[in-house]
């Protein structure tokens, strides 16, 4: 399967669920919730459904027969070809050995946060921050609930995502302390700004002035140390 076909994890988490054991999509959707793997992947029965298909007709994986449990409908089950065990090798060898980009969210809106006003950033950095201490509170009590002796091997990616989380918490609340102190580099002319757009200056009075305190300030700031 070409790179452009490695866009969507559950893909790859489909290929290595199948090459455990044959599988129909019900059973694929179970396995992974059990596994609690929806955390990590975004999972929903209808993109499955639609997965496995495009892993079908790419010849990753074939349909081996269909089984009818009861009076529930007939079910196709599936399993991985020998491309598709190259390629699930190939793909998954790929994602942990080279970094890629990945556009985040908050990374994003961090970007283009001087579109809004210093005071209502930080509003919603703080309500950011108990949700995301919030969100910690959970992790560490799923971690104390895990049982003495539990294979790291299984929850490693959990572990993964509370130290991610654990970055971000300490990364919004130093960024809060310098906003809130008034030490964040560029916070006064950001405020500046804010209030001429507040007092219905144009856009080209706005550019000006904001042009010339940032020149301003920069040039303070290389200017040498007197001794």
């Amino acid at each position: 399967m070409a790179a452009r076909g490695r866009a969507n994890p559950l893909a790859l988490a489909v290929l290595t669920l199948l090459s455990e054991r044959p599988m129909h999509p019900y059973e694929m959707s179970g396995t992974l919730r059990e596994r609690r793997k929806e955390d990590s992947i975004k999972l929903n029965y209808g993109s499955l459904y639609s997965v496995v298909e495009s892993l079908r007709k790419r010849g990753l994986i074939a349909s081996r027969e269909t089984v009818r449990e009861g009076r529930r409908p007939e079910r196709t089950v599936y399993e991985i070809t020998e491309p598709g065990i190259a390629e699930m090798h190939d793909w998954l060898s790929d994602l942990l050995a080279n970094p890629a980009k990945e556009f985040a969210q908050f990374e994003a809106a961090l970007s283009l946060m001087p579109v809004l006003g210093p005071a209502e950033v930080v509003q919603l950095l703080e309500a950011r921050l108990r949700t995301q201490l919030l969100a910690k509170q959970q992790y560490d009590a799923i971690a104390a609930s895990t049982p003495e002796g539990f294979p790291r091997l299984f929850t490693i990616e959990a572990e993964f995502r509370q130290n991610l989380l654990e970055t971000e918490i300490r990364f919004i609340t130093e960024l809060l302390r310098e906003l809130k102190s008034g030490e964040f580099d560029g916070l006064r002319v950001w405020a500046r700004m804010h209030q001429l757009r507040e007092s219905g200056a144009s856009p080209e009075e706005i550019e000006a002035t904001v042009a010339t305190e940032f020149a301003e300030e920069m040039s303070w700031l290389s200017q040498p140390e007197q001794h």
